[in-house]
């Protein structure tokens, strides 16, 4: 299982409540319960890749529901 890395948690942490307005966001929060929306989700996935030079497969996209599990993701695709 790839390390996380306080910079790639950070930087995910940071665009998920910016694209999803979400003022306060734990770590292991699901992020769509504190309140990011299936269309915010979209730009989510777009401005990942973009962030972190990675192409995210919709799959392994739609699997993720917390920004740890989408930095663990974006980890093993680096």
């Amino acid at each position: 299982m790839p390390e996380l890395t306080d910079s790639t948690l950070q930087t995910v942490m940071e665009v998920v409540k910016r694209v999803g307005e979400i003022a306060e966001l734990a770590p292991d929060q699901d992020f769509y319960d504190a309140g990011l929306t299936s269309l915010a989700s979209l730009t989510l996935l777009l401005e990942l890749e973009d962030s972190f030079n990675v192409t995210i497969a919709d799959e392994q996209f739609i699997a993720c529901r917390t920004a740890n599990d989408l930095t663990k993701m974006i980890e093993g695709l680096k």
